[in-house]
């Protein structure tokens, strides 16, 4: 089967956190920040990954845009590729992320990671990571904030306030239900802040997480708990 996710930069792998900390300094400049990204995809992709001491399972799930119903998922198990160290966690996952989306028949028109883009201490979070190696559109949607200050937005849905990183705005705080703590909406690659936000609003119609995140989190815990690939269909 051809792969229809293909890598347009190299998936090479550092051996220390020095080497990794300047391989995010090199693909960053690969990165496009203007958008403006897809505003109504028909198919978006969730993806995540699940750990139980040292095996982990990469899902990436595909929804329809319109329905928000699964129309793909993948699940491979792996082991984690780096040591975990804060704001390098990309390197730890990515080998068998990458694994999972290039066993996907669909393109996704948007990735919507569990973490962050450039809402990170060098502009260089996970979803802008794959996203440069994909070169396929991608956003970052975190449950906490990682860097970064930022007032409380507002108790109505859809309100938000600006995340920023010394000086500069790199997120956006936004709440996705009435009354229930906000999500850390980031851009990746090739989505504009705003469009990344009426995307996530868009993947929340019941609850505060989007349904590519929470579609990603179970088919990852099944595939750690069965430690066996899954495929649908």
């Amino acid at each position: 089967m051809v792969a229809s996710v293909k890598l347009s930069a190299p998936l090479t792998w550092p051996s220390d956190v020095e080497e990794a900390e300047a391989a995010q300094e090199t693909l960053r400049a690969r990165l496009d920040l203007d958008g403006p990204g897809p505003r109504h995809p028909s198919t978006i992709a969730g993806v995540d990954v699940a750990y139980a001491g040292d095996r982990l399972a990469a899902a990436v799930v595909v929804l329809d845009g319109a329905t928000l119903q699964v129309i793909e998922q993948v699940a491979v198990p792996g082991r984690p590729a780096f040591a975990y160290v804060p704001g390098l966690l990309a390197f730890r996952e990515l080998p068998s992320l990458v694994e999972a989306l290039e066993r996907l028949r669909t393109t996704p028109e948007l990735i919507v990671c569990d973490g962050y883009g450039v809402a990170h201490p060098r502009r260089f979070g996970l979803a802008c990571h794959l996203g440069v190696l994909t070169d396929l559109p991608t956003i970052g949607v975190g449950k906490t904030a990682f860097v970064g200050a930022f007032a409380e937005p507002g108790p109505s849905r859809g309100s938000s306030s600006d995340l920023v990183l010394d000086g500069e705005v790199v997120g956006r705080v936004l709440r996705t239900r009435d009354g229930v703590k906000p999500v850390f909406v980031s851009s990746g690659h090739r989505v504009d802040l705003g469009t990344a936000c009426g995307n996530v609003l868009a993947l929340t119609p019941r609850h505060r997480l989007p349904e590519t995140t929470r579609a990603a989190d179970r088919l990852s815990r099944e595939a750690l708990a069965s430690g066996q690939e899954v495929r649908f269909p």
